[in-house]
């Protein structure tokens, strides 16, 4: 959620410590999904397939080695399997993950079997460029924020407060702008203009998922409406 950091009460040693089963799992299923788009390009030997996988692997690894080091209980938190608890997130959810799925799909098909776009591999540069560049921002607010579940909840069972550190004090909700730069990558890293449409979709549905989210925020969570004053934007500096 879409909340900078305070000082928090320190974890004890058993609730930093996060199941490395459960890690290794998550970064497999991670994994397995690119095999998705690997299996719709039509096997296996497609390079630009594979460098999106390391690209994918390497991120998450990165992430994690930075949240365990600056924000250790975050990833014991969102290792939990929490539902969405307010029906726009539910909404939310469910088209997210049909439009990340048919990505995957179009660009496999697109710039693996058909080669309909017929983008060169050149593009996998600036592809990479915005991989990376959209990552900082979401690796930043992820060791910043104590609060970054995975649903849309106000968590008062463990002592949710407004706060407005780190990334916060640019913009209120500063990982989604930085998955959006990340999703604005994938298509010339794969080679598929055509995977830009379940990317617009997926661009559509995190606007309304913040909007309705700080919706909640001002109206659940004590202090918010201050913080919005102090800091005016929601996704981008000087626009929304």
């Amino acid at each position: 959620m879409g909340i900078a950091m305070q000082p928090v009460m320190a974890e004890t040693k058993t609730e930093t410590k996060e199941p490395r089963w459960k890690l290794a799992l998550r970064a497999f299923v991670r994994l397995s999904l690119i095999l998705v788009t690997l299996l719709a390009a039509g096997g296996l030997h497609w390079l630009r397939g594979w460098i999106f996988a390391a690209l994918f692997l390497a991120s998450y690894v990165t992430a994690l080695a930075v949240i365990r080091r600056k924000n250790p209980a975050l990833i014991r938190v969102r290792l939990k399997k929490l539902q969405p608890t307010k029906p726009f997130d539910k909404v939310f959810v469910a088209l997210y993950i049909t439009a990340f799925l048919a990505f995957l799909v179009v660009a496999g098909l697109d710039g693996g079997r058909f080669g309909w776009s017929a983008l060169r591999f050149r593009w996998i540069w600036p592809g990479m460029v915005l991989y990376l560049a959209g990552a900082l921002p979401v690796i930043w607010a992820a060791a910043t924020n104590p609060y970054l579940e995975t649903t849309v909840r106000i968590q008062n069972d463990r002592g949710h407060t407004t706060i407005t550190g780190g990334p916060y004090r640019l913009v209120r909700h500063p990982m989604y702008p930085g998955l959006l730069v990340s999703f604005s990558g994938w298509p010339l890293i794969l080679g598929s203009l055509w995977s830009y449409i379940p990317v617009v979709v997926v661009v559509a549905l995190f606007v309304f998922r913040t909007a309705r989210e700080d919706q909640t925020l001002r109206t659940e969570l004590s202090g918010y409406s201050d913080y919005c004053r102090r800091t005016r934007y929601r996704l981008l500096p000087g626009i929304w």
